[in-house]
């Protein structure tokens, strides 16, 4: 199994890490890499969106004609996960703030992201999360985004206070948290499964 980590900006490293744990725990043959080569992506089973700046990591997945490998991924059914801006990413309607930036998204999923809901930088923290499907797991956010609602054809996966946080839509997994900045594999090992 190949899993091509979008290398635009964000904590690529640690989810290349956290993926290739992932795969090692479930006893899967295979190898995360970073990537911004869009005919690696075009080769991979799954893709990881990391977080990063949301507008910034649009314009360089545009350029660089992943954006395209990527919706094409998605749309042949290949497990798609993305966390703190790579959700954002991922929704087809943005709030204010991203109409603002002029973020192009992908609009592979049914949801409406807020960005920043939960404060800037210094107002970032670490909360336990029950997670449908996983359990309790110890979330870091960091300039975190929001899903504000979701269609009902998206399975909400965990909620913080008024928020939903963690959701699926068929194929594709979005996180306004950041998995890989944790010891817990659970949350790859649960996208690794996608796949198979």
């Amino acid at each position: 199994m190949k899993i091509a980590v979008i290398a635009a900006q964000g904590d690529v490293e640690e989810h290349v890490v956290a993926a290739n744990k992932a795969l090692k725990k479930l006893g899967i043959e295979g190898k995360a890499f970073a990537t911004i080569d869009k005919e690696e992506v075009a080769k991979s089973d799954a893709i990881i969106l990391p977080g990063g700046e949301s507008t910034t990591i649009s314009k360089l997945i545009h350029k660089s004609s992943v954006a395209e490998e990527i919706k094409k991924a998605a749309r042949e059914g290949k497990p798609v996960m993305g966390t703190c801006a790579g959700s954002i990413l991922l929704a087809k309607h943005g709030d204010e703030e991203v109409r603002k930036t002029k973020t192009k998204l992908l609009e592979l999923m049914d949801i409406w992201v807020k960005r920043n809901a939960f404060g800037r930088q210094r107002e970032s923290f670490q909360i336990k999360l029950d997670i449908k499907g996983i359990g309790d797991f110890e979330a870091v956010f960091i300039r975190a985004p929001a899903i504000l609602k979701v269609s009902s054809n998206v399975d909400i996966l965990a909620k913080l206070d008024d928020y939903i946080v963690a959701c699926q839509q068929d194929n594709i997994l979005a996180l306004s948290f950041h998995p890989e900045l944790t010891d817990d594999t659970r949350i790859h090992e649960y996208f690794i499964k996608m796949a198979k």
